[in-house]
């Protein structure tokens, strides 16, 4: 089966790439997508629906084997006192991550992609990739020099007069504290609070794949959809790479092309190359893997944004509304002043519900993420040559003590914002949060955790000293919100065991200079040392922007395709 474009991976970068690519005719183009199909009108609602905290939590879309560690590991005893692992919900289905995320739909800042040209992504500096931004989206609120209107996604944010009191009372809050609104967050990147924007429509989500392989595109003739196919190799003659291996339907499949294309994203991509013998010379030999290309930047500086959260129960009509169910309805991005820090470098997001479940319903969250972030020492390693085995992943967040400072300093100023006076009148019981084994398993969507909860609500919504009760015995855990605020040590303490990437993975499989030793691929995706091979993805950003990844992964997708199309 001979194909042109052999995409492995239907999730944001790989439904761009296969709308694009095929909307030329003589192009023939395959996607292999692990995870299940969503075809139109046919969605699972969980997927579609407004809030993403059933989709995001449900086990049907993940590679539910898939494990990290987020603390730092010790290079000199990397096998010794090793961080605990955790469950992280990478997904497995068509659209990836964007069927299942916040929908959060920023692009970061102009001083990312000033950076990424200096590390060596010639051509994607700012005015570079606005282009491809505006190309991804159709603003349903803005039009302007900003904004596109023409896009396949749409976007657009709660209007202030719909936010929940809860979110309203943080909005005075930031006010009091001396903060600008801005209404529009893709604006000018400036510091303030605002209204998130977010890839939804109708008071439903569009992922990538409802956006880019709509009806009309699922009918062309040169385009193949094939889902529940797992890529099992790549295929190689020499340095060519000339297709892949697949599981389709309990059988091994050969697919031939002129061009394969990783877009598995940060974690699996780097995993495709080095059971292909493309990466670090050291491990593959370790590993047993011939050599095919000595890159030793394969699923090397690994890079998510460090995250913690200061929670609160919400009192009864300052929680969810009829709007809307969206959680997040505002945004704040502040900057640090750090010295050699670029403004705009820190974010919170405003959570208004916690969890789909009744205890989530009244439980707020401050969520404190680091925009640009400096721990870069994360990485991918292979642990089996086996294609069915997980890779090893190590975030490494918290390396840099940058990050670790700043963290602590986003917990006092989100601590500051909720001891005022908007907040306390529709809050009570302030604590540290952590998304700890235990949070995680009550957040899977079953019959038992929506009893448990349901139950568990009744209470916390009784007198206040049970609640308090309820909360100490059943909720915090390890560290309260007095001890954090009055010992430094205990708040560097909660930091470094609590905190978590905000499922950000990126930077794997760096765009750089060819002379530059740890980059991965060219300017346009293409594999250094081998020829028919490109990774589009999160993987080959050269540092995470200060966003939530999925729009400047459709925005390289896009970037991508037309250098593609235009090479032919």
């Amino acid at each position: 089966m001979a194909y042109d474009y052999i995409i492995v991976g239907g999730g944001s970068a790989g439904s761009v790439l296969a709308n694009r690519l095929s909307s030329r005719s003589a192009n023939k183009v395959l996607v292999c997508e692990a995870g299940q199909d969503t075809p139109p009108g046919q969605e699972p609602p969980e997927i579609r629906d407004s809030y993403s905290g059933t989709a995001y939590f449900d086990p049907r879309f993940h590679w539910t084997e898939l494990k990290v560690h987020t603390q730092v590991v010790s290079h000199n005893n990397p096998d010794e006192n090793r961080p605990p692992l955790r469950k992280y919900e990478q997904a497995r289905v068509l659209g990836g991550g964007s069927s299942i995320n916040g929908q959060m739909a920023n692009r970061g800042a102009p001083t990312d992609y000033q950076e990424w040209v200096e590390r060596g992504a010639e051509g994607w500096g700012w005015n570079e990739v606005l282009p491809y931004f505006k190309k991804v989206e159709r603003d349903l609120d803005f039009d302007g020099p900003w904004h596109g209107k023409d896009g396949r996604i749409p976007v657009r944010r709660i209007p202030v007069e719909h936010w929940t009191k809860y979110a309203s009372a943080v909005g005075e809050a930031c006010k009091l504290a001396g903060m600008t609104f801005l209404p529009d967050q893709n604006g000018e990147f400036v510091d303030g609070y605002f209204p998130v924007t977010h890839s939804n429509a109708e008071e439903q989500r569009v992922s990538a794949a409802m956006g880019y392989l709509d009806a009309g595109t699922r009918e062309r003739g040169n385009l193949t959809l094939s889902t529940e196919t797992q890529v099992k190799s790549l295929l190689f003659e020499g340095t060519r790479c000339v297709g892949v291996t697949a599981r389709v339907a309990g059988k091994d499949v050969e697919f031939r092309g002129r061009e394969v294309i990783l877009s598995s994203g940060a974690i699996h991509s780097p995993a495709h190359l080095l059971r292909a013998g493309i990466g670090p010379v050291g491990h593959l030999k370790d590993m047993g893997i011939p050599v095919v290309a000595a890159l030793p930047g394969v699923g090397q500086r690994l890079m998510d944004h460090p995250s913690i959260s200061l929670s609160s129960f919400i009192r009864r009509g300052a929680r969810v509304n009829a709007h809307t169910r969206r959680h997040i309805h505002l945004g704040i991005r502040y900057s640090s002043g750090l010295p050699g820090v670029p403004r705009g470098d820190m974010f919170v997001a405003v959570v208004n519900k916690s969890a789909w479940h009744a205890v989530g319903e009244q439980i707020a969250s401050l969520l404190t993420f680091i925009n640009r972030t400096y721990s870069e020492t994360g990485q991918v390693k292979l642990n089996s040559r086996d294609w069915r085995a997980e890779p090893t992943v190590e975030f490494n967040l918290l390396s840099d003590k940058r990050d670790l400072d700043r963290l602590m300093m986003g917990f006092r100023k989100t601590a500051a914002l909720q001891m005022s006076a908007p907040l306390r009148a529709v809050t009570d019981n302030p604590f540290p949060a952590s998304y700890s084994d235990r949070v995680r398993k009550i957040g899977v969507v079953n019959a038992r955790n929506k009893f448990l909860t349901s139950v568990v609500a009744r209470f916390l919504d009784g007198p206040a000293a049970l609640r308090r009760y309820m909360i100490e015995k059943f909720v915090v855990e390890g560290f309260t919100f007095d001890q954090v605020m009055t010992d430094d040590d205990a708040l560097e303490a909660f930091v470094r065991k609590a905190a978590i990437g905000v499922w950000h993975a990126s930077c794997t499989c760096r765009m750089g200079r060819p002379d530059d030793p740890m980059s991965v691929v060219d300017t346009q995706g293409r594999v250094k040392g081998v020829q028919g091979l490109r990774v589009v993805d999160a993987s080959v950003f050269p540092i995470v922007p200060c966003a939530n990844t999925n729009f400047p992964t459709l925005m390289t997708a896009e970037k991508i395709s037309d250098a593609i199309l235009a090479s032919r």
